[in-house]
């Protein structure tokens, strides 16, 4: 059994049109104007990297740990609503031995992702240090996420897979995915050569061939010397194709953030992914989902490090952080509901519009 996830802020290495209307954490969009935006205020900054999953009711949201008291490694929040969030028991106390000694320097774990395996959740996570892609991917596991149940604690699984200075990828940014055959796959990267993708082992949750160079899923072709800026994918599956969703440009320089979210897919897992112009991914196509309104009048902006998640209700769900000008540039928690167009293409659902 397999059920998906959705994802100061992070140090990212490398690391918009923001659509008025959307069920937001934190705001609650009523128009585009930022001035007729109610705030509903909750634990919803600061954010950044988040993945969302629902066990029982309550939903729960993993992200960077950002120095928030007792939230340094990996944060959790929890709601009952998706609309008022409180401080939820962070799965790390601190950091996994192997981790220190991977990644020399490193402070805090990056962009988590959650799913649901065979009877137990599994917690993929990054860590690495600004600027570097001697990074590595972790694993913890737990029979459950309340505290409060029998069988709670995150057991530590270790190192899943790494990279080093002269790899071409930078193993940061992990996403689980069961594909329609049951077969197992880790999506990751940031900057580099681009977004990768690798089979696992549906026992362990690591590399089924260790060996094996990890597959390419999309990258931005740029000039010699200059950072190729994508990072982030998540791999989703609706009607028969496979959904990639990846951020592109710049995040943490919070109000002056570039991120911006672009969505593609496949009938294969494995690609291409193309844009609904047909533009690749591997090229640096796709389609915009989620980007920041016009400078004067967008009060989020760079949206991006966007996660996907179907409901018990049915519902998709896209959850990201972006920086929020009215809190000073701090990322913030958002979710909105996707709707599907005749086609199969998302889009942002707006305030009463059915998803």
């Amino acid at each position: 059994m397999v059920s998906k996830r959705v994802r100061s802020s992070r140090p990212s290495p490398h690391r918009s049109r923001q659509t008025a209307g959307c069920l937001c954490l934190g705001v609650l969009l009523a128009s585009a104007s930022a001035a007729q935006t109610p705030v509903v205020e909750s634990d919803v900054r600061p954010v950044h990297d988040p993945v969302l999953i629902q066990e029982d009711g309550e939903w729960h949201v993993f992200s960077t740990g950002i120095g928030k008291e007792g939230q340094g490694l990996l944060a959790e929040r929890v709601s009952s609503d998706l609309a008022q969030w409180r401080t939820g028991t962070p799965p790390f106390a601190s950091l996994p031995e192997w981790a220190t000694q991977a990644v020399p320097g490193a402070r805090n774990l990056w962009a988590p992702d959650i799913s649901f395996v065979n009877g137990r959740y599994r917690l993929y996570y990054s860590v690495s240090t600004f600027g570097s892609n001697r990074s590595a991917i972790g694993l913890a596991t737990s029979t459950t996420l309340d505290p409060a149940k029998r069988g709670y604690g995150w057991r530590d699984e270790g190192l899943v897979l790494a990279s080093r200075p002269g790899d071409d990828y930078n193993a940061i940014d992990p996403a689980f995915i069961a594909d329609r055959d049951g077969r197992h796959w880790l999506a990751f990267g940031s900057f580099w050569s681009g977004l990768k993708l690798v089979e696992l082992d549906r026992r362990t949750g690591k590399p089924l061939d260790p060996s094996r160079r990890p597959l390419a899923l999309a990258s931005r072709p740029v000039p010699a010397g200059a950072p190729s800026a994508i990072e982030a994918p998540y791999l989703f599956e609706r009607g028969g194709w496979y959904y990639l969703v990846a951020s592109y440009d710049y995040c943490c320089k919070g109000v002056s953030s570039t991120y911006y979210t672009v969505i593609g897919r496949s009938k294969a897992i494995t690609g291409p992914y193309r844009g609904k112009d047909g533009s690749s991914m591997l090229e640096g196509g796709g389609t915009v989902l989620l980007r920041a309104d016009l400078e004067e009048k967008g009060r989020f902006r760079g949206p991006g490090h966007a996660g996907h998640h179907r409901g018990r209700d049915g519902v998709d769900r896209l959850v990201y952080h972006a920086y929020d000008r009215d809190n000073k540039g701090a990322p913030t928690l958002r979710v909105a509901a996707l709707r599907w167009s005749a086609d199969g293409w998302p889009a942002i659902a707006g305030v009463g519009e059915k998803p």
